[in-house]
């Protein structure tokens, strides 16, 4: 299925969120929540491409069974104006097989996959194990480079490797290293997505033709506009939103786990986030009094 926001320079679209999986109190999916909650990323939020099942939707914790119902009901309730990526990385590639394989019948526009975690395997294994995903669908492919949490980041020259292969198009980087990707994006045709709200602005300053946010739950419009802003050349009113949002990323980013706070802050903007599932906890009483400040200093309106 083509996606219906993605251009020849940005196959994703360009403002994407990595979104939050609501479950009930009793750690069920909620899955008319992921539908409501899906239709307000895109249709309030300016997000013109999702992410699901990816870290912030808590695939370590949902079945192979739930994820392929929470992936048809985001495609049913906004598959028709926004790209959806499937989270379809693990750190056993038969398994990521599968999921890639499943989110195409699921009618994903594409996949997102990342590092294989806690193996720290070596970059011939990384290079072997994307290759294997992108092979196995017609689906384009989103690398996601975060060492800080899979342990091993992928090289520039396994980058250069893998952007050989036709359906590998895009990196969303959590590494954080501005000049290696500089060099992977001057050197081959791999389009970079920041994967750190923290570097939104940074990123697209070096080639980045869009991000995939947490923060865009709750400030969506304005990170769409600072990305509007930037390719525009309004460059000073790209850096005025940058840094008046630093306290909303500060409070949602930093405090503990990003899933946490950022249902927590969808709750203080009136829309149910849901819960979150074991091992991460909800929001105590003390982080959601702080994260409400941050919000408002931050421009943000919040519901009483």
């Amino acid at each position: 299925m083509a996606s219906p926001t993605g251009t020849s320079d940005a196959p994703f679209g360009r403002a994407l969120t990595a979104m939050v999986t609501p479950f009930t109190s009793d750690g069920a999916v909620d899955y008319e929540g992921v539908q409501r909650i899906a239709a307000y990323l895109v249709d309030d939020q300016r997000n013109d491409g999702l992410i699901v099942s990816g870290t912030t939707g808590e695939s370590p914790t949902t079945s192979d069974e739930e994820k392929d119902r929470i992936l048809r009901a985001v495609v049913e309730a906004v598959g028709d104006r926004a790209t959806i990526v499937a989270g379809a990385g693990t750190n056993d590639t038969r398994h990521s097989v599968e999921l890639a394989r499943a989110a195409e019948r699921a009618g994903a526009h594409g996949l997102l996959v990342v590092t294989p975690y806690y193996s720290r395997p070596p970059q011939e294994g990384l290079v072997r194990h994307f290759t294997a995903v992108a092979d196995a669908t017609g689906l384009p492919v989103m690398l996601y480079d975060i060492p800080g949490r899979a342990a091993t980041p992928i090289t520039t020259e396994s980058l250069f490797r893998l952007a050989e292969h036709p359906r590998i198009t895009a990196v969303k980087d959590a590494k954080g290293d501005l000049f290696a990707g500089s060099q992977v994006m001057a050197g081959t045709d791999l389009v970079f997505y920041s994967g750190d709200d923290l570097l939104n602005l940074p990123w697209l300053s070096v080639g980045a033709v869009g991000y995939v946010s947490v923060v865009g739950h709750v400030a969506g419009p304005d990170l769409a506009a600072m990305c509007d802003m930037y390719r525009t050349g309004d460059v000073a009113g790209a850096l005025e939103t940058h840094r008046r949002l630093l306290p909303v990323v500060s409070a949602i980013m930093t405090r503990t786990q990003g899933a946490i706070m950022v249902k927590a802050a969808l709750t203080l903007l009136g829309q149910d986030g849901g819960h979150v599932r074991p091992p991460l906890v909800d929001a105590t009483r003390e982080q959601i009094a702080a994260l409400r400040e941050d919000l408002i200093t931050g421009g943000l309106k919040l519901v009483d």
